[in-house]
């Protein structure tokens, strides 16, 4: 398993001569499974509070389609390994064109998976349409979930996947430092400090690897932390990249290491459903 930490901006032919070369790298360190940014194609939004600013909507990352070439080409790349990216999805509702914050998974054989983001913070809503669901599905690597950045930090999320037979989760982000509260030092910053704790607590808390992927460097007036990593079962960093870019690679026996986890504590076996309520804030 491989989780990228790497800068990918607004230029999507730039993009895709230099993603080859991270996917070769990736293979000759024997990875099967890659994890690559939220918004690789195309790069992310400028600003969270102004997604759009500028003349008709300029601030925003170019979209795609499913089916346009932009995929077509990480298919051609990917061969015999699975790919997890990330692209601004262009699609049509009602005669009307929208877009989405997708996460894509790969193989030489197509398109295996797609998750379109559910929770926009701030103003990514002006930006995006949601997604509406989680669905796990099967792949060469076992059955994988996918997330994108926001959609870690509600643990709901997580657990449906883990439900629908998820082994591995992968998480892709666009995850900058804090804009409220900046630290001179990333790994200082307060989103630093969440952006691993939610890895490690979706990873132990279901029992699951966990695949984590960030952008790094600056896009407008956001800084990205980079911190890409793989998450074992029991919810330790197993492989780590920091601020700059890189590739955290780990080696493991997915299926056998779940297994051993849930052993004795499993806590999806263990859940007492009967016993959440939903409060009187779960439809508020």
């Amino acid at each position: 398993m491989a989780a990228v930490a790497a800068h990918f901006g607004r230029d999507i032919e730039r993009t895709l001569l230099k993603l080859p070369g991270i996917v070769d790298r990736a293979r000759e360190r024997g990875a099967d499974l890659l994890v690559l940014p939220d918004a690789t194609i195309g790069g992310y939004l400028h600003d969270l509070y102004h997604p759009g600013a500028g003349p008709d909507g300029g601030g925003l990352p170019p979209a795609v389609d499913l089916d346009g070439p932009e995929v077509a080409a990480v298919v051609a790349m990917a061969g015999d390994m699975v790919v997890c990216f990330g692209i601004a999805e262009r699609a049509v509702q009602g005669g009307r064109e929208v877009r989405y914050n997708t996460a894509l998974a790969v193989h030489g054989d197509g398109v295996l998976g797609v998750h379109r983001k559910v929770h926009l913070p701030l103003a990514e809503n002006e930006a995006y349409r949601a997604g509406t669901g989680f669905t796990a599905f099967d792949t060469p690597v076992g059955r994988v979930g996918m997330l994108i950045d926001f959609d870690k930090t509600f643990p709901e999320s997580a657990r449906t996947l883990a439900l629908d037979g998820a082994v591995v989760l992968a998480c892709l982000s666009a995850w900058p430092a804090s804009v409220t509260d900046r630290s001179d030092r990333i790994r200082n910053d307060r989103q630093a400090h969440l952006f691993d704790l939610y890895d490690c607590a979706r990873a132990a808390e279901n029992q699951l690897y966990l695949v984590s992927s960030n952008q790094t460097g600056v896009l407008g007036g956001l800084r990205f932390l980079g911190q890409a990593k793989v998450v074992d079962p029991a919810g330790e960093i197993v492989a780590k990249t920091w601020a700059k870019g890189g590739l955290a690679v780990a080696t493991a026996d997915v299926l056998h290491d779940v297994t051993r986890a849930r052993r004795t504590m499993h806590h999806l076996r263990d859940r007492v459903v009967d016993a959440y309520g939903l409060g009187p804030y779960a439809h508020a």
